[in-house]
């Protein structure tokens, strides 16, 4: 069955490559932006699915993969910084506090009507920061570009006491301990023999 990433994001690419399976990575081209009164948890399962129904509308053959992440603290959401100082904001206000993050899964077959859609949640401890251990960061990661402003496979883990989750690639980005299941719900099993 032809797998698709709905998809432009590095992260998740990496990710879905460590199981093996082929696929190929579609934009979903989704408006991200939150609906009024819309919680960080219901963005994240909305734009999930969003972003697998955009590809599977012109793949219906497919099985496509639509996933988001949405990072919340104190109930509010937490977007990409975009710019550096956003993150210094976002970090500083980050310090010795914690943020949950959200990352959604769809996994949809618009063929057969068959849907998965799961959301995996991490909670992340920061220690408390100084400005100057926030600009050493920031002067040696880009992290611009994810939710939260950092990267927590790289020296952004150095930012944490503890990240608490089943899923430990959860918040890279794409949740493959629990894309592993849904994909066997379609008969799909990276560890058996194709």
């Amino acid at each position: 069955m032809r797998l698709i990433l709905a998809s432009t994001s590095p992260y998740r690419r990496d990710l879905l490559a460590r199981l093996g399976l082929g696929f190929e990575c579609i934009a979903p081209e989704v408006d991200e932006q939150a609906l009024p009164g819309e919680s960080p948890l219901q963005l994240c399962r909305r734009l999930s699915e969003a972003k697998a129904r955009a590809v599977a509308s012109r793949h219906p053959d497919a099985l496509v993969i639509g996933s988001d992440q949405v990072a919340e603290r104190a109930g509010l959401i937490v977007g990409k910084p975009l710019e550096r100082s956003a993150s210094l904001r976002q970090l500083a206000s980050a310090s010795g506090h914690s943020m949950l993050f959200h990352t959604g899964l769809c996994l949809l077959h618009q063929a057969s009507g068959r849907r998965e859609l799961h959301v995996e949640p991490t909670l992340v401890r920061f220690r408390r920061l100084s400005d100057a251990m926030i600009e050493h960061y920031l002067g040696h990661e880009d992290a611009l570009d994810c939710a939260g402003g950092f990267k927590c496979e790289a020296l952004g883990i150095a930012l944490f006491d503890s990240i608490s989750s089943d899923d430990p690639t959860a918040l890279v980005g794409l949740p493959l301990i629990a894309l592993r299941r849904a994909l066997a719900a379609f008969g799909l099993d990276p560890l058996q023999p194709r």
